[in-house]
């Protein structure tokens, strides 16, 4: 069989949420912003052609992202004991930055937490433990190299702003039990539905952020975050080809990034 032939009546699901202005973001980064520089009508040529075109400013970690390597340091120290000082400049990081993020072209296991409690989305605040992803994994291999999404359907609160946000009442996220489960099945990649992959306590927001310094720290693991995951939880759908590809900024923190999920 050729590949083209395994891919015929594949379906391909977009996993990255739409980038607008005002959408729902970390209040640790810079807020996505666009404007049309040139309108239509603007500059006309003499064949009366004309074109439009923006300017877009936005964080690194705004909207579905990949997370470099160089994004968290731990008492100094980025992966592979680098200490950041010799890597940081204002141009970015000469070392583990996004431009280093080789493609992922793989497998992908989805591990649907909210289903194995029996829900369409897990309340806020919700710590996912071990034994929730153990009790997810239990009809999937994870294999080494894999990449791995914890869903928790908090993707379906994208429009309601403050709530998806959670800095009152918290988001559902792995906590740093669960982030030591995942690092020891030594994935590629993880990733999920929240803006930050993380369990995040009601009032607590961003003050701690143990699983980002498991992965990307002592694991060398990178993480996708804001992600569009409820078609595929509603689909049933637990493994498939995953597209990962995060713009190329050299020396960026993060990257946004438009997954594709192929199921066959």
């Amino acid at each position: 069989m050729t590949l083209w032939q395994a891919l015929d009546g594949a379906r391909v699901f977009d996993l990255a949420q739409p980038m607008r202005k005002g959408m729902p973001q970390s209040p640790n980064h810079p807020p996505f912003r666009m404007v049309l520089e040139r309108r239509h009508g603007d500059l006309v040529r003499a064949d009366g052609g004309s074109a439009a075109n923006e300017v877009i400013v936005t964080g690194g970690h705004v909207g579905t992202h990949v997370d470099a390597l160089a994004h968290v340091s731990h008492d100094g120290l980025l992966h592979g004991g680098q200490p950041t000082g010799p890597v940081m400049s204002h141009e970015g990081f000469s070392s583990l930055g996004i431009d280093t993020f080789e493609p992922f072209v793989g497998r992908c296991v989805l591990l649907d937490v909210a289903a194995a409690h029996g829900v369409k989305t897990l309340p806020a605040g919700y710590e996912i433990t071990a034994d929730d992803l153990s009790t997810a994994a239990a009809e999937v291999e994870i294999r080494p190299g894999d990449a791995v999404l914890v869903g928790t359907g908090w993707s379906r609160l994208w429009a309601s702003g403050e709530e998806f946000v959670g800095q009152r009442d918290g988001v559902p996220g792995p906590g740093a039990e669960a982030g030591r489960w995942l690092a020891e099945r030594r994935p590629r990649v993880v990733g999920g539905e929240t803006i930050a992959f993380e369990h995040i306590a009601p009032g607590r927001g961003h003050a701690t952020l143990p699983v980002h310094r498991i992965m990307l720290v002592e694991s060398g693991i990178n993480i996708v975050e804001t992600m569009r995951l409820a078609e595929l939880l509603d689909a049933g759908v637990r493994e498939f080809l995953l597209v990962l590809n995060p713009l190329p900024i050299v020396g960026a923190t993060g990257a946004p990034v438009r997954p594709l999920a192929v199921v066959t």
